[in-house]
């Protein structure tokens, strides 16, 4: 069993196969937090000291009893109120404006499966997969209950926790602060390892030791942002990429979040993963409840490497769903950096015709195609097709790309509104605008209100009034701004962002239910909202809008930290490149957008006859290995920040296969040698390289490596393919 329940000393532990979580329930129905880490069996209340702290004061049940202080003991989810001053997983205003919720233990129940959250992405597994815990909390005043949910995935190391706020009352509540998971260390130093950014340079890797105060990333702009990812690393100070200790929590929600990390007065170290508290002030009335999104965790002794590892199993094979969670997906090239907004049906087919010519599955017609937008200044939520513009209908256009022998893609941006609009003459009510202010501006739009069902429903009648007429079999869903004015008209506020992004979800849910078939990807001005969350409902992101090759080898880096390979929309662009200037081969161009889900995002009439050939070539070897990328084991063998070179390498699961990619980002007089050193192969086994056909052991290529060449060029790149013999 994955969950036991000892009821002569009322400790919970879920055992996953390499891992041990334990809490308990002490003397006076708090729940405390024991033990996670490696796999380990017995109580582990010993951990818990008690002695007189001086200024931690003491529940009122303790009597006289100064050791006991909700102060200092670890918790699983501490609450503001109870006289513990770190920071809350749970902040409850009472109808007497008092901010107090005192949780104790009345039950829990132990299940098969796996919990759902309604309205939520969640991690999802069968009953052979997972067992729920759910643990009931309540306060004997407000009457407030909390069921802390908690499934654990045995095979897969993984551990979900998530919270459910019940006002049990008669009188409303206002939720200030909701958390769904909290991880107390009584010991230890750790580091905390985000990935921090802005548009066009997401998810650079960030690692600071965890000290005495409080450390905060999060976000605040309605979507889960280029500036800060929802999920961080608690690592030990000696963790590396192959060694050590380090604690996952990627929060499976996409809007703003909140991650909090500090070490106590004691050296204890407390991190928070939850709902930002900031424009969030829920009001539950009586029997009303909050869902807070969940928190994945995970744990590894094998470094970073190893929790990417069980990240990508996770994500890839518990949250992506759809006909290509684990299928191929097309090869496509997109029109945007092809044309932007300049091209009629002509131009598309012209497309489609070059593609076709080159291997490439699929055309994707960009912005443009709609309303009056000739540019981004207007025409935002009039989603009905420009016939004029396109010389034609959706229909006839979509059969000629077909009948070129290429599948159709569209883009969309539902969730915004132009003030030159139709829409929005009409319904100006339903932008997010406080009626009393000037509205903020960002690229000439406003945001939709989708917290109110109205409103996405009509959208989504007219967006599933363009996909009927034809032949469309992928959409990319773009958001190109920030949320700055959090207003409704028809919405209590304080509740408007939380509402927003499930009325995105509700769209997203909907739209997959009806069309079960159509590959979407998800896009917020590049890597804006690259999130479990939305990787429930798109299994591909696009990765950034900056594709310049060397500046993708770093946000791809940093994305793998958690997300599968097969999650990165990673496309080959023109040179110069359109975000940088920068000029690199086309060869490693190909390379590093072959991490991921590869395609094209340049004019493809441009390219020379040579280029040509070089295109079919890199289709062709990327469908050759692309059950590998997609599928196989995901290892980074450098960091692309510190060191000469970037590499990283796919392994198949019987390791008998692996492909190695390389660029070399610096280049100097008298070049030194670098030698990168593979890992998880067989260590006895014969590899044979596919192009030298030499052989190397499977122990010389992890302990020593291999050589790289040393080239007179800017930013070569190779590929090797390692197969077992015989």
């Amino acid at each position: 069993m994955a969950i036991l329940f000892q009821e002569n000393d009322r400790t919970f532990t879920l055992q996953t196969k390499q891992t041990t979580y334990q809490m308990k329930i002490d003397d006076f129905g708090y729940l405390l937090h024991l033990y996670y880490g490696g796999k380990i069996s017995g109580n582990m209340d010993y951990l818990l000291t008690y002695y007189d702290r001086g200024f931690s004061a003491n529940p009122y049940d303790a009597g006289n009893d100064r050791t006991y202080s909700m102060d200092a003991l670890p918790q699983e989810y501490p609450t503001t109120g109870t006289a513990d001053y770190r920071n809350s997983a749970l902040v409850i205003r009472n109808y007497d404006e008092s901010e107090c919720c005192d949780l104790r233990y009345t039950g829990h129940e132990i299940t098969k499966g796996k919990y759902g959250l309604p309205g939520l992405p969640a991690v999802y597994a069968d009953d052979k997969e997972a067992q729920t815990l759910a643990i009931r909390l309540e306060d004997a005043v407000n009457k407030v209950q909390v069921r802390l949910l908690y499934s654990v995935l045995e095979e897969d190391d993984i551990i979900t926790r998530s919270a459910q706020i019940i006002n049990g009352g008669t009188g409303h509540v206002v939720v200030e602060k909701a958390a769904s998971a909290c991880l107390d260390f009584v010991a230890g130093d750790f580091d905390l390892v985000s990935f921090y950014g802005r548009h066009a340079m997401e998810r650079n890797m960030q690692r600071v030791p965890i000290s005495h105060g409080s450390q905060l990333i999060g976000s605040r702009r309605g979507s889960s942002s280029h500036q800060y990812n929802p999920a961080v690393i608690v690592a030990g100070r000696d963790t590396t990429e192959e060694y050590g200790s380090c604690y996952g929590m990627v929060f499976v929600y996409s809007g703003n979040f909140l991650c909090e990390a500090e070490q106590d007065q004691y050296n204890q170290t407390r991190v928070i993963m939850g709902l930002h508290s900031d424009l969030f002030h829920y009001a539950l009335e009586a029997g009303e409840i909050l869902t807070v999104p969940e928190t994945i965790l995970c744990y590894s002794d094998r470094g970073f490497g190893g929790l990417s590892v069980k990240y990508h199993h996770c994500i890839r094979d518990h949250v992506c769903r759809g006909a290509y969670k684990n299928s191929p997906r097309p090869v496509l090239v997109n029109s945007w950096e092809a044309a932007y907004f300049h091209f009629d049906g002509e131009t598309i087919c012209q497309l489609a015709k070059d593609a076709a010519a080159l291997g490439i599955d699929m055309v994707v017609m960009d912005d443009g195609w709609f309303g009056k937008r000739e540019d981004d200044n207007s025409g935002l939520g009039d989603w009905q097709v420009n016939e004029k513009k396109l010389g034609c209908s959706l229909g006839e256009l979509t059969k000629k790309v077909n009948e070129i022998g290429v599948k159709f893609g569209i883009w969309i941006e539902p969730e915004m509104v132009s003030e030159d609009s139709d829409l929005y003459r009409a319904h100006p009510d339903w932008a997010m605008i406080n009626p009393r202010r000037n509205p903020v501006r960002s690229r000439n739009q406003l945001v939709l209100d989708f917290s109110r069902v109205e409103v996405r429903d009509h959208i989504f009648e007219q967006i599933c009034s363009v996909l009927d007429q034809g032949n469309i079999e992928y959409v990319k869903w773009d958001m190109n701004r920030s949320i700055s004015d959090v207003y409704s008209a028809d919405n209590r506020q304080g509740r408007v962002a939380y509402d927003y992004v499930l009325g995105v979800y509700d769209f997203l849910e909907k739209l997959t239910a009806r069309y079960p078939h159509l590959l979407i990807e998800g896009c917020c001005g590049g890597g804006g909202r690259f999130d479990a969350g939305m990787l429930y409902y798109t299994p591909q992101i696009w990765c950034s809008d900056n594709t310049d090759a060397v500046d993708r080898l770093r946000i791809q880096y940093g994305t793998s930290f958690f997300y599968p390979m097969s999650a990165i929309g990673a496309h080959v662009s023109a040179v110069p490149n359109h975000q940088t200037g920068r000029g690199i081969s086309l060869h490693t161009r190909g390379i590093v957008a072959m991490t991921g889900a590869f395609g094209y995002e340049l004019s493809l009439g441009k390219l020379s006859e040579e280029e040509k050939e070089q295109v079919k070539e890199q289709i062709r070897l990327y469908k050759e290995y692309e059950t590998l990328i997609g599928n196989g084991d995901y290892y980074r063998l450098s960091n692309p920040f510190k060191d000469a070179y970037a590499a990283w390498m796919f392994v198949s699961k019987d390791r008998r296969t692996v492909l190695l990619h390389v660029v070399m980002l610096e280049n100097h007089g008298n070049m030194t040698v670098s030698y990168v050193k593979l890992k998880d192969l067989l260590p006895d086994a014969s590899y044979e390289e596919k192009e030298s056909k030499r052989c190397y052991q499977g122990s010389a290529l992890m302990q020593a490596g291999i050589p790289l060449p040393v080239e007179m060029k800017e930013y070569p790149a190779y590929q090797f393919l390692f197969t077992v013999k015989g």
